[in-house]
């Protein structure tokens, strides 16, 4: 387990574990709204105000605080799980048992501080990029300030167990959100507040018994908006999405040849998509998100036809620090073929496939075939 991620409580003066309730000696002058407290039990109702302004300060545009269980949810995660709509994420199976057990990654986890950070970019792509992709890889981004966190607080009250994540560890993160007071779980089964949904989760867990929020209920309705843009229909059901079906699933998690019967549904999107949150009616309530997010220069104002001409030089260098960088150079082309082929037919687009007909990669070879049939390229004269 990450050192950086997972602290072990000291021994110290003035401070012994009682079951899961930490009993404290210590004084907070002016920290923790004027309390100064050298009695020997700490008042754990002033702490979660704290927290959430330390976050504040961070950025975090919300800071909510649930219990470590996971409840019903899990029961959810292994239907999901048993009719297969995880796709090729084999990783979503065999961490399953963690991810509805937080005590099975902190051992003595009581609570959960989860943490919210808006992405929005102010100014939008020109190429079907997922919002979220367009600035810095945010799980770093996050991980560091929630690790931020967790070390000022260590710094005031003490030494105690705790574990950061974001998108890094097997966590029901919208889950825990939920339960924390940030937001709803929406039908396209993200989650979504009155700002909207255009944010990122993270969370720590800790040994500390803090005082929970309450959560919030839905406010959707009958709103089935989500269900409804989807492109490729992989939203089946109100809170049920069939990831094989999903374009954020086929462009980002899957690694294999994306099949054809989709490809058209994808359109132009090249990595990621959008469509259920653009449709969501609290998204026109959307806050600009952090300057961290905003729009990379390598992708403002370019073409599919010069993405496409990107060597794998060209794509580490160009998206150096970006989440897209995970798919690596081989997918990034699969994608943008599809893309091209989609495209109204112009030479330029003609061009750029034929321009690598010769890829070393079979899969990325085949992708071009497919796309430049579909532009009326005769491939069989």
């Amino acid at each position: 387990m990450d050192n950086q991620t997972r602290h072990n409580r000291q021994s110290q003066p003035g401070a012994k574990k009682l079951g899961r309730i930490f009993v404290w000696q210590w004084e907070l002058r002016g920290k923790l709204g004027g309390m100064q407290e050298t009695t020997s039990h700490r008042d754990y109702s002033k702490l979660p105000a704290h927290i959430k302004a330390l976050g504040q300060a961070l950025g975090f545009s919300a800071i909510g605080i649930c219990r470590a269980e996971i409840g019903e949810a899990a029961t959810r995660l292994q239907q999901w799980l048993h009719q297969g709509h995880h796709g090729k994420m084999d990783y979503m199976a065999c961490h399953a048992h963690l991810r509805t057990d937080p005590r099975a990654l902190l051992p003595d986890a009581c609570s959960v501080v989860m943490a919210a950070l808006d992405y929005l970019p102010a100014t939008a792509s020109a190429r079907e990029i997922s919002a979220y992709a367009l600035g810095r890889d945010y799980h770093k981004i996050m991980r560091q300030r929630l690790q931020k966190l967790a070390s000022t607080l260590q710094a005031e009250i003490g030494n105690f167990n705790y574990r950061v994540f974001s998108d890094s560890a097997p966590v029901m993160e919208v889950e825990l959100a939920q339960q924390a007071g940030l937001g709803w779980q929406g039908k396209n089964a993200l989650l979504i507040s009155r700002q909207g949904s255009w944010c990122f989760l993270g969370g720590i867990y800790t040994d500390l018994l803090l005082p929970p929020d309450a959560p919030i209920a839905s406010h959707c309705g009958s709103c089935t908006a989500c269900l409804k843009s989807c492109p490729t229909q992989a939203i089946t059901a109100p809170y049920q999405v069939d990831a094989r079906r999903c374009i954020s699933y086929l462009t980002i998690e899957f690694a294999g040849s994306i099949p054809q019967e989709l490809r058209p549904l994808i359109g132009q999107r090249i990595y990621g998509c959008d469509d259920c949150q653009k449709c969501c009616p609290w998204n026109r309530f959307a806050r600009i998100g952090d300057p961290a997010f905003a729009l990379r220069p390598a992708l403002e104002n370019t073409s599919l036809d010069k993405l496409f001409a990107w060597s794998e030089s060209d794509f580490n260098t160009n998206l150096e620090g970006s989440p897209i960088r995970r798919i690596g150079h081989e997918r990034w082309l699969r994608n943008i073929a599809i893309a091209l082929g989609n495209a109204p037919r112009q030479q330029k687009h003609i061009e750029a496939l034929q321009s690598r007909l010769d890829h070393p990669s079979t899969l990325v070879r085949e992708h071009i075939a497919w796309s430049l049939d579909r532009q009326g390229v005769n491939m069989n004269p």
